[in-house]
This record gives structure tokens, C-alpha cells and sequence, in this order.
């Protein structure tokens, strides 16, 4: 399975709504990073840290929270994914769309690291009044 094969798979279920698919191509030791000014911002290791404090985070403060993947690029063993993310937050009802990209590190037949960078300035701006 090549590099790509591994995050089109993540990607997919996170289309289908399968958190269970999107985890399985996870390490059981990926770094995960959320970058500094983004609301759920650190790096996390290991799926129950991501979950806890990105996914579910994501999903208790924003509505309609989606990040869609239009293009994918492979270079070896590294994977960066571009798109957008999508949102709604809950406590002001400020819309945001921000262009996203993720970069992806792969091992074998598992992701093993994840940065992602975006315009955090974006979210600040929704998150307040």
C-alpha cells in the first residue's frame, strides 16, 4: 500500500462519516499536530488523545464542522492534503471557511504523523464577539 493509498483511506471515511475508518490508518503512536492559534491547538498521540482532543472538541464548540480534501500529493513517505474546512460556531453563529493543508508522514502501511496548517486567524474571529 503506498503513502497515498494510507491517507486516501482516512480521508474517505472522514467523507463516509467513519470515525472507526478514520483511525484505523493511525499508528498506534502518531503525532498529531494542530497548529498554535487553532482552537483545539497542541499535538496529541495516539487515537483516544485525538479523539478526545480534536474531533470531539471540534464537534462540541462548532456545527457543521467539515474539512473536505480536494487534492492529494505524494512524495515518498510524506502526504500533503489540500482543501478547505467548514463551520459553524455554536455559542456566536459566526460561518468560517478556511483553506487548509495537512501534511502527512507514513511508515509502512500506517500515518505516523500528522501537522496541519491553516488560518487560524479565521476561527479566532468566529470564536468571538
Amino acid at each position: 500500500m503506498s503513502a497515498l493509498d494510507v491517507i486516501k483511506a482516512h480521508y474517505d471515511a472522514n467523507d463516509r462519516g467513519d470515525l472507526a475508518g478514520m483511525l484505523a490508518p493511525f499508528a498506534d503512536d502518531i503525532r498529531w499536530t494542530e497548529m498554535a492559534g487553532f482552537p483545539c491547538a497542541g499535538t496529541y498521540v495516539g487515537a483516544e488523545e485525538i479523539v478526545k482532543n480534536v474531533f470531539a472538541r471540534l464537534a462540541e464548540e462548532w456545527d457543521g464542522y467539515t474539512c473536505t480534501v480536494t487534492e492529494l500529493h505524494e512524495a515518498g513517505d510524506v502526504v500533503v492534503g489540500l482543501g478547505s474546512y467548514t463551520a459553524t460556531h455554536k455559542a456566536t453563529g459566526r460561518f468560517v471557511e478556511a483553506r487548509v493543508a495537512h501534511v502527512w508522514r507514513v511508515a509502512g502501511d500506517k500515518a505516523v504523523a500528522f501537522e496541519q496548517f491553516t488560518d487560524t486567524l479565521l476561527f479566532e474571529r468566529a470564536a468571538h464577539t
